[in-house]
């Protein structure tokens, strides 16, 4: 089954609202309508088992384009609308794209070389497809036995090399996902959402996919930091859920002067996943909302989002666990020869189930590294308890996990080394009281040389050619270069 007809299965005819915003608002019945009308288009246009790209903020714009690009047979690929000129062209030529769908916002930003598609046109483009279409018809492809393996969509995270990495996700990554997550969350339709993470990332669409099967609804928030605003729409569309990043419980459990003095009548549970939160904060919001359970989680992109969960009654006992395995996934900490290690040992996570990708995009050898007998090597260090509860430890690979986001360091440290008065540098994360983490990029120059200069001129190149959550927020000078004996760089 193409995973578009499992979201739809049980809502497509339903009058209800799926998005909740002004001027946005849309019952189900109508997005399946239009999603599957620009899917015909769209197989007609083009075939099958092409890579589209889709950059947009969340909207209804990104919505419409994702769904009909999977149910037309082809390859979504969503990206950061703020993603960098060098970058973009890469995934572009990487992909051989030949159609993209962006929005007008991003469109002045970037040089695209395919055809474009943009919101005005798309709903000219729909308003023509739906007077000519038949609401029975149905996408040739989809006539046929549907192999769920098939690609549905790519998603590009940032490569160890500095060059994106494209997780290639099934039909069947998505579905699993989907069930696994609904299974522990117990979503109905009666649940509503308010969405403030980004749709090209996987936690943002693993939200979307499931408040899609179930009839929940979801209210759009593309503006974060305007915390007040946050708080008004969890109250304004009666939100039963929340899900964020590190970063997001931070700021609003300690910046907002009003959040934990907010009272929100009909949340039931908030999700936590995207990086480690601090014990601190994760007792700070029981404290304050003792009714409203707290899912911590764990996952990856190329898990499709989710491989385990804290169930919420276990959070007093079990603090600073990710819990056990999701449904329908399996996870085991191996020593570097592969084999399990005893409880309390430290080994590497690996997990197995119908969620873990397909592999890297063009990637065999990199592919080949974490998919290894069917098991995928996240990269993160853990040990088990007695009960059979996974603690992390550490990352074994150098991204950086800021915001969410997966960022390599090495993406950074060549912008801030072409300045021709810097000697090395090197990048890092460190802990940060707001965003958890927080970028540092630990700068050699010459005796002598002028820092608050370069400081400034650092930032402005960076602010130039990275997107801004790649900006360093702490810049430290020295003038000593510190290497081991073989004459490698240490970091210290």
């Amino acid at each position: 089954m193409n995973v578009f007809d499992y979201f739809f299965s049980e809502t497509k005819g339903m009058n209800k609202s799926f998005l909740l915003n002004e001027g946005e608002d849309i019952s189900f019945e109508e997005l399946y309508r239009r999603s599957l009308a620009l899917a015909h288009y769209l197989f007609e246009k083009l075939g099958e088992n092409n890579k589209i790209v889709l950059i947009s903020q969340n909207s209804l714009f990104f919505i419409t384009c994702y769904l009909a690009i999977i149910k037309s047979g082809n390859v979504c690929v969503p990206l950061n609308p703020s993603i960098e000129q060098d970058n973009f062209s890469y995934i572009e030529s990487l992909t051989q794209s030949e159609l993209s769908f962006v929005s007008e916002k991003v469109k002045p930003n970037l040089i695209i070389k395919s055809e474009i598609i943009h919101e005005s046109i798309l709903e000219e483009l729909i308003n023509l497809l739906k007077k000519t279409s038949k609401d029975d018809k149905e996408v040739d492809s989809a006539k046929k036995t549907f192999d769920e393996n098939r690609l549905a969509e790519i998603l590009f995270t940032s490569g160890s090399t500095g060059v994106p990495k494209g997780v290639m996700l099934t039909h069947l990554n998505l579905r699993a996902n989907t069930e696994s997550i609904l299974s522990y969350l117990k979503l109905t339709s009666d649940d509503s959402i308010l969405l403030v993470l980004p749709l090209y990332y996987v936690y943002g669409l693993s939200i979307f996919h499931t408040h899609l099967k179930v009839g929940g609804s979801i209210a759009l928030n593309n503006n974060f930091f305007l915390l007040g605003a946050v708080i008004d729409n969890l109250i304004k569309y009666e939100c039963t859920g929340f899900a964020g990043v590190p970063s997001h419980f931070q700021m609003l459990l300690r910046i907002s002067k009003t959040f934990k003095k907010s009272i929100f009548p009909q949340l039931r549970y908030v999700t936590q996943a995207g990086g480690k939160l601090h014990d601190a904060f994760i007792e700070e919001f029981t404290t304050a909302f003792p009714l409203v359970k707290f899912f911590v989680m764990y996952g990856q992109t190329e898990a499709t989002a989710r491989l385990a969960y804290l169930d919420p009654s276990m959070l007093k006992t079990k603090i600073g666990s990710i819990g056990k395995a999701i449904p329908g996934v399996t996870l085991s900490i191996v020593d570097i020869h592969g084999n399990p290690v005893a409880i309390g040992e430290i080994g590497e996570i690996v997990a197995k189930g119908d969620n873990i990708m397909k592999g890297y995009f063009n990637d065999p050898l990199e592919t080949k590294e974490v998919l290894k007998n069917g098991w995928l090597f996240t990269g993160d260090l853990g040990k088990i308890d007695e009960d059979g509860f996974i603690f992390l430890t550490s990352r074994k690979k150098s991204i950086m996990k800021i915001g969410g986001q997966r960022i390599s360091p090495k993406e950074i440290e060549e912008v801030i080394v072409s300045i021709t008065d810097v000697i090395d540098c090197t990048v890092l994360s460190v802990e940060d009281e707001v965003l958890g983490e927080s970028i540092k990029a630990k700068v050699v120059i010459n005796e002598g040389g002028d820092e608050e200069d370069l400081r400034h001129n650092i930032l402005k190149l960076c602010k130039q050619k990275l997107c801004h959550i790649k900006v360093p927020q702490i810049i430290d000078f020295s003038i000593k270069l510190n290497v081991n004996s073989s004459g490698k760089i240490m970091m210290t």
